[in-house]
């Protein structure tokens, strides 16, 4: 059998790549194992593919029919992190990638990274911005030497205590 569970944590948790690019998804063991295995599931197949085996040394197991141009494995932290490669992004190469460990002849498995690959990659709209405008400064400053404060000249303030009296009088 197999299930997720919290001793394999993998990231991302979805990437949308174009055609012919390559992509890199992440694997980190809580703990020392002897190797990672990657899966494959493919919702338009409905299959679970094997694709590589890789040991902390490096050394790789590729699952049939398995492209060694297209998977490989790099462990990032010795027994601890491990990174899948995959290049020459296809249509087919759609679904979700799994990082799992074997442990007491079960498949622990990491939360799956979904890998999306298109032709061309969806850019928000560009938009046109209107330059801002620049409002008039209605507060002047007096000279620095007059007054440190920056006070306001009376052309503002009279205008604002006659508001202000004429709403406490209304």
């Amino acid at each position: 059998g197999f299930y997720t569970n919290l001793l394999v944590f993998q990231t991302p948790e979805y990437i949308l790549a174009q055609t012919n690019n390559k992509t890199e998804i992440f694997c980190q063991l809580k703990r020392e194992h002897t190797g990672v295995y990657w899966y494959r599931w493919s919702q338009e197949r409905q299959n679970f593919d094997f694709l590589i085996f890789s040991t902390p040394s490096g050394k790789a197991t590729y699952g049939p029919n398995i492209s060694q141009d297209k998977f490989s494995v790099r462990g990032v932290s010795y027994h601890t992190s491990y990174s899948l490669h995959i290049s020459h992004l296809h249509a087919s190469d759609n679904g979700t990638y799994y990082c799992s460990i074997s442990q007491s002849s079960q498949l622990l498995l990491g939360r799956g990274t979904r890998l999306g690959v298109v032709d061309v990659l969806p850019l928000p709209p560009k938009t046109t911005q209107a330059p801002l405008s620049k409002k008039p400064r209605q507060c002047i400053p007096k000279s620095k030497a007059a007054d440190k404060k920056g006070a306001c000249s009376p052309l503002v303030w009279v205008p604002l205590a006659t508001g202000v009296l004429l709403l406490l009088l209304s």
